[in-house]
């Protein structure tokens, strides 16, 4: 049986380059020498094949270089929501340059609560972006405590005020595409209302409540759980249940928006000659369906590279600002509405 091979040391790299371990060290940790002995360093460490031992480097900087992502979403959205994915693109993308590896952890149950909150509390990463926290979320409270490094992706209202988040006016937002669905004519418009049990939920309904004003009709609101195409289908029928006439709907996120169409399509309903619909995000589902979704541009990977950004920052010894940065969400107008 073949034996492994010896890891290459210091030692190793002084003896090929003819340098002492000293001026070796000084180069690996980024320290002055000629630009002889540089080249004589850089060219030993190719012929010996050495890696740096990143286990004990960690051990002695009492760092992990490991970032995690707490999504707080089922695993199952992570397949329906692209949202999730894009953020966490753009946060490796931001880690990586940094030379920092993003550990991916999905919190649905209490069960991994607790368990994300013993990989937490180890030591086992250096911070943690948090997407998706619910209002009272145990979660909030243990990175608190910790006071681990962290940033969040939205804003639940019991946030510790000291941890810094990245997000969107989602009350805007939701605001400015109804008014915009409504200038179509639109006279009995609905909502298909997705995770009212956290901020982008709440605040979403909260600004399709204020385009709408006296016309707002409670009954004309699905109560969906999830971001995702089975919730649209679901309350999509439920809307026509309700009322059969409904000309106009904003789905709370293009993956419900996709499912309610799906609906319509069923009920033998025409979008959007007979029923206006938006979505918001502006993710892979608003350019899939048929039509292509009116929707709000959520910038996903922006704010998932601000989010770790705001990690980095932290762990460089840079005392951040509590406030909250929001990024803009242009309107995208496509042909379902």
């Amino acid at each position: 049986m073949p034996q492994p091979r010896k890891r290459a040391t210091v030692h190793d790299i002084a003896a090929a380059a003819g340098v002492s371990r000293g001026t070796v060290s000084r180069v690996l940790n980024g320290g002055y020498v000629s630009t002889e002995a540089r080249a004589a360093i850089e060219a030993a460490i190719t012929e010996v094949g050495y890696v740096p031992n990143t286990a004990a480097r960690t051990l002695k900087m009492r760092r992990s270089q490991a970032v995690g992502f707490v999504a707080l979403e089922p695993h199952s959205l992570f397949l329906d929501d692209p949202n999730i994915g894009a953020i966490m693109l753009g946060a490796n993308a931001a880690l990586s340059l940094a030379d920092h590896q993003m550990v991916s952890l999905v919190v649905e149950s209490a069960r991994d609560t607790e368990r994300v909150g013993r990989y937490l509390s180890g030591g086992f990463v250096d911070g943690a972006i948090v997407v998706s926290a619910r209002t009272h979320d145990p979660i909030i409270k243990m990175i608190s405590d910790l006071r681990l490094p962290a940033a969040f992706v939205g804003h639940p209202p019991d946030l510790d005020q000291n941890i810094p988040y990245v997000g969107i006016d989602n009350v805007g937002s939701a605001r400015t595409v109804t008014e915009r669905l409504l200038a179509t004519g639109r006279r009995r418009v609905g909502m298909i209302a997705a995770a009212l049990d956290r901020d982008s939920g709440i605040d979403r309904l909260t600004g399709f409540r204020a385009a709408l004003g006296d016309r707002f009709d409670a009954d004309l609101v699905a109560d969906v759980p999830h971001y995702d195409y089975g919730s649209g289908v679901k309350g999509m029928r439920l809307l026509l249940e309700r009322d059969p006439t409904i000309d106009g709907v904003f789905a709370a996120s293009d993956a419900i928006a996709a499912g309610a169409l799906e609906a319509l399509r069923e009920a033998g309903r025409s979008v959007p000659r007979e029923v206006g619909i938006v979505g918001f995000d502006d993710s892979t589902w608003a350019v899939r369906t048929q039509p292509q979704l009116s929707t709000v541009h959520q910038p996903a990977k922006e704010i998932g590279s601000c989010a770790a950004q705001l990690i980095l920052r932290q762990l460089s010894g840079e005392q951040i600002t509590p406030e909250g940065q929001l990024l803009p969400t242009p309107i995208i107008w496509r042909d379902s509405a």
